[in-house]
């Protein structure tokens, strides 16, 4: 196939394919590598960083990554009954390069498939059912809300667009030092007011139907963000993008992700908690004085520390999510940055689904919708209730109707009462929970993000969040910060907040 006839989008993800010989061939000779690199925690955001590092800095360099819990973070499994299902980040859009990329590079593979179907609740009612016909759906929509659903999938659409050309910056080894320098070369000022203003406010301004929000839009942001459409609208934009087919997940959990380029990047786990980050200064062999970070961290053999050139934060700075405390920096840096997280519980339920729940007349043995999303309704307890598949998919497999015992997974903001849970199912063989600080509360006007640059040489990959939290945002950041780290290492300042990027990159792809 001659590569004219490639879309642009195949070709960026062929560009992101060579990313490791970009990297290691970018490295200038005039300036030692870094010695030893910290990277602290285990999640997408921090392997992903490792990987990276690794990319940039080649194989010399020695990569610490300190992790207290188990390697995955918020993406995680429960076994239920010999069987692991998803307990955290659960699905992967088809745009999401970096995803697309670390699963071939590991040499994973995709879930199998299985046929869902999706119904909407407002608390008495199933208001909308899918349909198995896409023109029955097609139609349904067309008649309650006109044209809003398809112009829905273009605005949406119009954004990714703008969105993708960041993996163009990054192929190029482009790196901003903060998100908002990052949004604004990827969709200029609309981005940035994407940021300061509702998903209601920027739907309602470009032409979108109340009633089409409130019976849509609103279940699509409740149970990816857990929040209304009062949301800010650029992560409700990624909640939209969230919503479209394609979507898919790793075979046996996407955390073999995170351990994958945890191995990959031969990175050295340490399973400790890091409790404090300190500049320290050190003349080197030059003569000069030089900066290094000190960490000190408790693990199975009691404190510690260890001395690192250059320091990635890949932990949320926030109250109840880390209690790092940063010494000897000027000006200070806090252990905790404003803002709040949004606390989302997960509960897994192994059990038979009450229809009379849900104000239907369906028999349980023929009710085939997988995926319940709710409307912005004060009394109901849930934001979302879904049938879960193991995350390994065996021969043969078929769902199981709602007549008969399974694995449900049920969002709400707080823990379910036995009461409720009497209320959504006739039966339980079992109850598993989860309380995720899962992403921060939106709630714009967004106040000035945390930078991506604490110091010299110490990175905050987590700021990417209160853009918008997903698996892909963490990925593109500690994409952002091994180039950053690599570029303010070697002087390479050409390569940090470059303006207008798409006009100058256009024509090299």
């Amino acid at each position: 196939m001659s590569l004219r006839n490639l879309s642009v989008k195949a070709l960026l993800f062929l560009g992101i394919c060579q990313v490791g010989r970009r990297g290691l061939a970018s490295a200038p000779k005039l300036k030692e590598q870094p010695k030893k690199i910290a990277v602290i925690g285990g999640g997408i955001g921090g392997t992903a960083a490792a990987y990276f590092l690794r990319q940039e800095f080649g194989p010399s360099v020695k990569i610490d990554v300190y992790e207290a819990g188990p390697v995955g973070g918020r993406l995680a499994t429960e076994n239920i009954r010999g069987h692991d299902y998803e307990i955290g980040g659960s699905i992967i859009h088809p745009l999401n390069l970096h995803i697309k990329h670390f699963v071939d590079r590991l040499g994973l593979s995709t879930r199998a498939e299985v046929p869902s179907k999706v119904a909407i609740f407002d608390g008495k009612e199933l208001t909308f059912e899918e349909s198995d016909w896409f023109i029955v759906n097609f139609l349904r929509m067309l008649w309650r809300y006109g044209l809003n659903s398809i112009r829905m999938h273009m605005w949406v659409e119009g954004i990714l667009d703008k969105f993708m050309r960041i993996y163009q910056y990054q192929q190029f080894g482009y790196s901003f030092s903060s998100v908002e320098r990052l949004l604004h070369a990827m969709g200029g000022d609309s981005f940035l007011m994407l940021l300061n203003q509702t998903l209601e406010e920027a739907m309602l301004a470009n032409g979108f139907s109340q009633v089409f929000i409130n019976d849509i839009v609103t279940p699509i942001s409740r149970v990816n963000y857990g929040q209304s459409v009062r949301l800010s609208a650029f992560v409700g934009t990624v909640s939209l993008a969230g919503a479209n087919s394609g979507l898919w997940a790793v075979d046996g959990g996407n955390k073999r992700v995170c351990s994958g380029l945890l191995y990959n990047s031969k990175a050295e786990l340490i399973q400790a908690r890091v409790m404090s980050v300190s500049v320290k200064m050190r003349p080197s062999r030059s003569g000069t004085i030089a900066n290094f970070y000190e960490l000190n961290y408790i693990g199975d053999s009691g404190p510690a520390h260890s001395l690192y050139d250059i320091v990635i934060v890949a932990t949320p700075l926030h109250q109840g999510l880390s209690d790092i405390s940063f010494s000897g920096f000027s000006p200070p840096i806090p252990s905790h940055f404003p803002g709040r997280y949004h606390q989302t519980v997960a509960t897994l339920v192994l059990g038979r689904l009450n229809m009379s729940y849900l104000g239907s007349n369906h028999k349980p043995a023929d009710f085939d919708v997988s995926e319940i999303l709710t409307t912005d309704n004060e009394a109901l307890a849930i934001n979302s209730l879904g049938s879960l598949h193991p995350v390994h998919i065996p021969q043969g497999y078929r769902q199981p109707p709602a007549s008969e015992s399974k694995v449900w997974k049920v969002f709400s903001q707080e823990p379910l009462s036995e009461e409720q849970l009497g209320e959504i199912f006739v039966s339980r063989e079992g109850v598993w929970e989860k309380r995720w600080l899962a992403y921060p509360s939106y709630s714009p006007p967004q106040r000035r993000m945390p930078p991506f640059i604490l110091h010299d040489r110490l990175f905050y990959l987590n700021t990417i969040e209160w853009a918008a939290s997903c698996m892909e945002m963490s990925a593109i950041s500690a994409r952002n910060m091994a180039l950053l780290a690599h570029h303010r290492w070697h002087d390479q300042t050409d390569k940090i907040d470059q303006e207008d990027l798409h006009t100058r990159l256009r024509g090299e792809l």
